[in-house]
């Protein structure tokens, strides 16, 4: 387990893409710090089957990273996930959701990382991956705020990947296409809503239709993922946007 003595706090990590990435990086060694809402007894059943801690901060705030930061204590791996998503056409859009997703998206990535750098300076090692998407690379109607918060994120990326460069530190995005998580679960009944399509017609004709394996990702996919960005064969892998979307930005 080559993961031993490293922890690693993982955002939006008890259910979803999350949860598949703590898995996977549990199962190499690492000590992993869970953040995240949910059912009380579901999140202490995966404390135990993960041997986790768990924060429960509002990371859409940024008391809530400072507080998350803090109670995970040095973090050697840190995985961005955490985020939402609302659907509705630009003269519709609240703006109190666009400043939620902004937060949670883009923000609270931003503050996570500048309190996880400093440790990872000291350690000589780090890993920095953030959980952007296909909308990182490209666009859809009637999502401002996360394209945008998605797009940003992959900007910040490349930027920390440049600072910390000769720091042994790599920063990478894993941008997956529509996954079938709670997430895109919930954009259903929105989509349906804002284009006047069945359940039916918003999976196939709009989820998928831009996803050429006409499959959705599964979470675990990314997982395996982020436990390639920790090895070493990965070190020069650093500013990488890498797309695990079926080949949707192939086009």
């Amino acid at each position: 387990m080559f993961l031993s003595g490293k922890r690693a706090v993982v955002t939006g990590s008890t259910s979803g893409i999350g949860l598949a990435v703590a898995r996977a990086l549990r199962a190499e060694g690492a000590q992993v710090v869970l953040s995240g809402f949910g059912d009380e007894g579901e999140i202490a059943a995966l404390c135990e089957e993960l041997e986790a801690s768990h924060v429960g901060s509002d990371l859409s705030t940024r008391a809530g990273v400072e507080e998350l930061m803090a109670r995970a204590g040095d973090t050697d791996i840190l995985v961005n996930n955490a985020g939402m998503q609302h659907v509705a056409p630009i003269e519709d859009f609240p703006v109190d959701k666009w400043d939620r997703i902004i937060a949670l998206n883009l923000t609270a990535a931003f503050d996570a990382c500048r309190l996880a750098v400093p440790h990872m300076k000291r350690a000589g090692w780090g890993r920095i991956i953030n959980i952007a998407s296909a909308h990182s690379l490209t666009a859809s109607p009637f999502k401002a705020a996360y394209v945008s918060a998605k797009h940003g994120l992959a900007g910040l990326t490349k930027t920390l990947a440049l600072e910390l460069a000769q720091e042994n530190i790599t920063a990478n995005c894993i941008s997956p296409g529509y996954v079938w998580t709670p997430l895109v679960q919930d954009q259903i009944p929105d989509t349906m809503k804002a284009r006047g399509m069945t359940r039916e017609e918003v999976i196939n004709d709009v989820m998928l239709v831009r996803q050429p394996t006409k499959k959705f990702v599964q979470p675990e996919d990314i997982g395996e993922m982020a436990v390639f960005l920790c090895r070493d064969a990965a070190a020069n892998v650093t500013g990488a946007n890498l797309n695990v979307d079926g080949g949707w930005t192939a086009e």
